[in-house]
């Protein structure tokens, strides 16, 4: 029986194909994003250099995912994440990014109880509230049509129609502020 614990070893053989150690056969991306989906942690590694290449091959699932139409990510996501690797963002997006999946997992009364935990030790970092703001406007729209999401029981309540163009500005003009705060560290 395979040990799920450890990380499922996929070696990339010189001819580009994808070879599971647990099961001795070859697998797809497919079947690659089918293990992740089930719960399963992968690394994919090169079999004549032993270089990690788990990043690139995960990346490109989701390229695949998105061009078939399973769109998770906005073109304005998309074209923040393109931004954030030329300026000072780029090493807050990383921990900002797995902190909201973090929260995901965890169920909608967990984001609210660690959106609203008092005393947060965090919350003397300089930026900590504009980036806590950022990323609550990040849940709302990231669980928008969830059930129980924003209903009772949860702590926070459906707001109103807004328009989406001003929200975009508000979080633009956020990030502005937060980048230069953080360039003035």
């Amino acid at each position: 029986m395979a040990d799920t614990a450890k990380p499922l070893l996929i070696k990339r053989y010189a001819s580009r194909r994808l070879y599971n150690t647990e099961t001795s056969d070859y697998v797809t991306l497919e079947d690659i994003s089918g293990f992740i989906r089930s719960g399963r942690e992968v690394q994919i590694v090169d079999l004549k250099s032993g270089d990690d290449l788990t990043r690139q091959y995960l990346l490109q699932i989701v390229a695949e995912r998105e061009s078939k139409g399973d769109t998770v990510l906005p073109t304005n996501v998309l074209t923040d994440l393109v931004r954030s690797y030329t300026t000072n963002m780029q090493s807050v997006v990383p921990q900002f990014l797995a902190a909201s999946f973090e929260m995901l997992r965890d169920g909608p009364t967990k984001v609210i109880e660690n959106m609203n935990a008092i005393p947060n030790p965090m919350a003397s970092m300089p930026g900590f509230e504009l980036m806590r703001k950022q990323q609550e406007a990040f849940m709302k729209t990231m669980m928008g049509g969830v059930p129980g999401w924003g209903g009772k029981g949860t702590g926070v309540e459906p707001e109103a129609a807004s328009d989406p163009a001003a929200e975009l500005a508000e979080i633009k003009k956020q990030f502005a502020e937060l980048q230069k705060k953080l360039s003035q560290l």
